[in-house]
């Protein structure tokens, strides 16, 4: 799998997972339930994930939506 973003912007990763599912991408959002640790804090970023596979369609799709520049480097 490969990270395609990381933030703790709720917002953002709402409107990522929704041009996801609407691609028919699959992905998981990691770390999501870590608020229980950090107290609610929004220090912890989460993580969206797609398949290798589909990490330069969910790329192309992000860059169309005009969300490039929260990508993570594709390493």
């Amino acid at each position: 799998m490969r990270e395609l973003v990381r933030t703790n912007d709720l917002v953002l990763i709402s409107a990522v997972g929704a041009l996801l599912d609407g691609a028919q991408i699959h992905h998981v959002v990691l770390d999501q339930n870590m608020s229980i640790v950090e107290g609610s804090l929004g220090l912890l970023q989460r993580r969206i994930l797609v398949n290798d596979e589909d990490n330069r369609a969910a790329r192309r799709l992000l860059t169309d939506a005009g969300l490039g520049h929260e990508l993570r480097d594709d390493d």
